[in-house]
């Protein structure tokens, strides 16, 4: 039964990713190589696991767009962008958000222009890719057929696995008109919708449709204002369904000019072109070689974006270069001492380190930070006092039977959701959240300290690699999903490992991501690991290009974030009262809306500082780039941060990031920090770092 509302508010048989990087495939953390690591670990589930609507075999996808089909009670909504999708009781439904802009937030819930009811009694994921997701529909121990949603198509496809003659009714308040031999449009308010039936019949006059098995039906939003022509040429290109995505990845140019490259295939069961529909960041270079622009648009919480016609999207990224310490060439001898002496103070003040793998990893990367500076100043005794601190720590976290002495400062695999969880859990890590934050901690201080010593690579790669695999598995190998968060869709990660949300999934910190990836780099460098060092830059410079396009410097000027506009978008809600969305920042970006704010503070500083943390010395590549925005950027973005001094939530960060508006910002920012309280300094910086941070700056201009 095919339901039409109005709302105002491929199978495949595996888990596995396509996806190959510079000609090779399956040598990303392979099964050989982390089987023997895994085994050696404690297995154990920290957390309970939640109700999983899964597929026997599949290993669970947290942290995944659409991770809130799979756990949870009930099946939450998702955004395969540019649309929502939703498992009802006896089906699917469909719609097409529209943003409305407040003061505080871009929104665009999901809504159920239509709905399909297959008659099914529950619905499984029965397999999945980086990008696109398939459902299996089920009545009793009869499997109905199969639905594919992908992120970038504006299609929902159905696939039946038995025959379905009884007539599927149209009902609800929808028009139903035909559009040619087994296509229809329905418009539901402001929104078109086509379906069209292949294997099967239509009859618009009795608003009913048949299918026979291996028939499909695909739903697909027409963009508002299309011409009958361009509905029709809409419809030609949904007549196959959508079966999946893959992923391609590698490096082009060379020097300054090198990019990491992503391509993403979209596959139909007929083969041959498809709905593509590239996400803003993705550029002029989203269709792919041969795509057909349609002149048709969708308004969604993140601009105004384009349909395409083609086998799929590609898009590159500027390379960004993991880096374990600051370029301090350019200070003074004078400078140089003044780092050094408050190096000395920040080594006596360091603090035993946590227990958890949040704060614990900070503290370490925090240490190895302060180790490197002590190497570049020639500090001999913090070098050698420091380092032991680290190594000791390092070590005491890298012992894979730990945890079976004790319940910190260790890890075990956790068989019932595939994945390494630290004993002392935080911010919801025993269920899957932020692991790429913590581990990106672990990694980077790994990398910095074995880069300079190799031999302490060996102690401690058993259990660093398999918080690499926990992060950035690329090979299938049947402990870990491939890319545990990043998707190279949106070329950004998502950090709840369940997203029991209504919204989607979401990401706050993306300088965290970015340093996550930054980690996974060096650690790959000091290890010798080109496939891994090959994938990590790749993750590592996309994240950097969607930090920069989503989060620090988004582009804003899209009519739909005004309220005086957005009214005017088709199948927007009402936006009397609306504010425009005016804001340098967004912190918190989701399926299907995004924020200013933040999960821990309201204060402007925590919003801004949540972009910006740890500011490792990678930061320096990509936040001074031309897509960054320059002094004006900067400056504005501090303005609104800290428009009453910087004593404010990680507003340290936000001081060090003001250094980079240029020379006299830098010598500002080096004058407000001398005067800062030892309380204002975030537990992962140092007063001394950031002194190294300003100085550089300054030095660079």
């Amino acid at each position: 039964m095919l339901v039409v509302t109005a709302c105002t508010s491929g199978d495949r048989d595996d888990a596995g990713v396509d996806a190959t990087h510079g000609g090779r495939a399956g040598d990303v953390l392979p099964a050989s190589r982390i089987d023997p690591l895994v085994a050696a670990l404690p297995q154990e589930s920290v957390g309970e696991a939640p109700t999983t609507r899964l597929a026997d075999g599949l290993l669970p996808p947290t942290n995944r767009w659409f991770s809130g089909l799979v756990f949870g009670d009930e099946p939450m909504p998702v955004f395969p962008f540019p649309i929502s999708f939703q498992l009802t009781d006896d089906g699917f439904a469909a719609g097409q958000p529209a943003p409305v802009p407040s003061a505080t937030a871009i929104v665009g819930p999901a809504l159920t222009d239509v709905s399909v009811d297959l008659g099914s009694s529950d619905s499984v994921v029965s397999g999945y890719d980086d990008v696109s997701v398939t459902l299996e529909h089920r009545d009793g121990d009869t499997v109905l057929g199969h639905t594919t949603i992908a992120e970038g198509s504006p299609t929902v496809s159905y696939t039946a696995a038995t025959s379905q003659t009884d007539a599927l009714s149209v009902l609800g308040d929808g028009t139903f008109r035909a559009a040619g031999d087994g296509r229809a449009t329905v418009e539901v308010g402001d929104a078109t919708w086509g379906v069209v039936v292949t294997g099967g019949t239509l009859d618009v006059d009795a608003s009913s449709m048949a299918l026979d098995e291996g028939g499909s039906l695909v739903l697909v939003s027409v963009p508002a204002g299309a011409s009958s022509d361009q509905a029709a040429q809409v419809l030609d290109a949904a007549t196959s369904p959508l079966t999946g995505v893959t992923t391609t990845y590698g490096t082009s140019g060379s020097g300054d000019q090198q990019q990491q490259t992503t391509e993403l295939g979209y596959a139909t069961a007929a083969g041959g072109d498809a709905l593509v529909v590239a996400a803003p960041h993705q550029g002029d270079s989203g269709p792919a070689a041969g795509g057909t622009d349609t002149g048709l648009t969708y308004p969604t919480v993140y601009g105004t974006v384009p349909l395409s016609i083609g086998t799929g999207l590609a898009f590159s990224a500027p390379t960004t270069t993991a880096s374990a310490a600051l370029d301090l060439s350019g200070l003074s001898d004078a400078e140089r001492a003044s780092v050094r002496d408050q190096l000395d103070a920040d080594v006596s003040l360091t603090q035993a380190f946590p227990a958890d793998t949040y704060y614990g990893g900070k503290a370490l990367y925090r240490a190895s930070m302060l180790w490197q500076l002590a190497v570049q100043l020639d500090d001999q005794e913090a070098a050698a006092d420091l380092k032991e601190r680290i190594v000791d720590q390092l070590d005491l976290w890298t012992r894979p039977d730990g945890c079976e002495s004790r319940d910190q400062e260790c890890f075990v695999y956790d068989p019932a959701v595939g994945g390494v969880v630290g004993k002392a859990p935080s911010f919801g890590s025993e269920e899957f959240n932020d692991h790429y934050f913590h581990y990106g901690y672990f990694l980077y201080a790994a990398g910095v300290m074995a880069a300079d010593d190799p031999s302490l690579a060996e102690g401690w790669q058993p259990v660093m690699d398999l918080l690499a695999a926990d992060i950035a598995s690329g090979s299938q190998n049947g402990s870990f999903p491939d890319r545990r968060a990043f998707d190279p869709f949106w070329s950004h990660s998502w950090a709840s490992g369940y997203a029991p949300f209504v919204d989607g999934n979401n990401q706050e910190s993306s300088s965290e991501a970015v340093g996550a990836y930054a980690g996974l780099s060096l650690w790959a460098s000091a290890t010798g690991d080109e496939a891994l060092g090959a994938e990590a830059s790749w993750m590592l410079s996309a994240e950097s290009q969607a930090a920069l396009a989503y989060f620090v410097a988004p582009d804003l000027s899209d009519p739909v974030f005004r309220a005086d506009t957005a009214a005017g978008v088709a199948g927007a809600a009402d936006s009397a009262g609306a504010t425009t969305f005016d804001h340098r920042v967004v912190s918190l970006n989701w399926g299907g809306k995004r924020d200013y704010g933040t999960w821990f503070s309201a204060e402007p500083s925590a919003i801004a500082g949540i972009q910006l943390i740890p500011l490792s010395p990678t930061s320096v590549d990509y936040l001074t780039s031309e897509a960054a925005g320059g002094a004006e950027q900067v400056d504005a973005f501090v303005a609104e941060a800290a428009p009453d001094g910087f004593d404010g939530p990680l507003a340290d960060y936000v001081l060090m990031y003001s250094a980079l508006a240029g020379k006299d910002a830098a010598a500002s920012a080096l004058a407000t920090l001398a005067a800062l309280p030892d309380t204002s300094i975030d537990d992962g910086n140092s007063r001394s770092y950031a002194m190294a941070w300003m100085l550089a700056a300054q030095a660079r201009g």
